[in-house]
């Protein structure tokens, strides 16, 4: 899953928020230099990570675009993903979608000194960019995916998803509406444990 997924899945914990979130650039063990809620998140996020790459339903995903994008193919599936629970995300949460980036943002900037540098460098462009509630449109999403395709030197080619994205489009929303509830449930079971 990407950002907004992991962000919404984290409960209401702003800890675990911040871990689960910054996670991909904590590598190994150094999640144990954190704060024990932060470390939470960290793990929640690692959990999520795992529990989705080997889902049958995800894999149904990423099946429709392996042959042209290869191992990018997951990376641009939780992209999309994430497409599907900003535009539908009144069936998932009763805040507005604009309240809750806001308040995300907000969360970051108020701990940014507990950030890792790679987070605290990208910040500002994804605030300036709003990409969490640009994540509502296909639009949106064509601007991410080139913005993806830039940072591997144009060669993911993940620029021409957008239009898998939209030869598919119902069939991956109603994967990713199948998939989510089981990962809600999975992600909920995970935060009582860990």
């Amino acid at each position: 899953m990407n950002f907004l997924a992991h962000i919404y899945l984290s409960g209401d914990d702003d800890g675990v928020i911040i871990g689960n979130f910054i996670a991909d650039g904590i590598k190994g063990s150094k999640y144990k230099n954190f704060p024990q809620s932060i470390q939470k998140g960290i793990l929640l996020h690692r959990g999520i990570d795992t529990f989705t790459d080997k889902h049958p339903i995800v894999r149904q995903s990423t099946a429709k675009l392996h042959s042209k994008y290869g191992h990018y193919s997951g990376i641009i599936v939780d992209i999309i993903y994430d497409h599907f629970l900003a535009k539908n995300w009144t069936d998932y949460h009763s805040q507005p979608l604009s309240e809750f980036v806001n308040e995300f943002y907000d969360l970051l900037q108020n701990n940014y000194d507990i950030l890792p540098i790679n987070i605290q460098y990208l910040l500002p462009i994804m605030i300036s960019d709003n990409w969490l509630l640009s994540y509502s449109t296909v639009e949106g999403i064509s601007t991410i995916l080139s913005k993806m395709n830039k940072r591997t030197d144009k060669r993911s080619k993940m620029n021409l998803a957008i239009m898998e994205l939209e030869y598919h489009y119902t069939e991956f929303e109603n994967e990713f509406t199948d998939f989510f509830e089981e990962l809600i449930a999975y992600s909920k079971n995970k935060l009582q444990i860990l």
